[in-house]
């Protein structure tokens, strides 16, 4: 059977994460590895306030995983998410085959390296553009009034 990648992400305890986050980001590589699944990233997202408390807890910490996994091995996966304690909330989403590249790389912090400099050299291309869609628009104002007057002068002479 083929394996899928999967995107977790994982809302954790903040309180138990400051005590110890290589201990719960080991654990969740633990998880994953225990269902016979293969980590390709696992990062901190965020640590922010809760929408609504869960479990008492106004904070928590996001952390997002993508891995390699057999469809079959999901469940159990699941299984192992609920009953860990550092786990308050967990959604696990299957990710389309096309797009498993970009968002791997975009997650490891490739993507954007990448995109910055490709964005720092076309720099100078797109200031030119702009500078003649400036010097158009005046010219599309006027055109625009022309036509408005024309219209009015018209239904001002269909009235008569």
């Amino acid at each position: 059977m083929t394996s899928n990648v999967y995107e977790c992400l994982f809302i954790l305890d903040s309180n138990r994460y400051a005590r110890d986050p290589q201990a719960v980001a080991q654990g969740i590589s633990d998880m994953v590895t225990s269902n016979d699944g293969e980590i390709l990233v696992t990062r901190l997202w965020n640590e922010q306030k809760l929408a609504y408390p869960i479990n008492g807890n106004r904070k928590g910490t996001y952390w997002l995983t993508y891995f390699s996994m057999e469809g079959t091995s999901l469940s159990s996966f699941e299984r192992s998410c609920s009953l860990n304690d550092n786990v308050m909330r967990n959604l696990t989403i299957k990710v389309d085959p096309r797009l498993v590249d970009t968002l791997v790389s975009h997650a490891k912090g490739i993507a954007a390296a990448k995109e910055t400099k490709s964005t720092e050299a076309p720099a100078a291309e797109t200031k030119a553009p702009a500078a003649d869609e400036a010097a158009e628009a005046p010219k599309a104002e006027v055109a625009a009034t022309e036509t408005a007057e024309t219209t009015e002068t018209t239904d001002a002479s269909s009235e008569e």
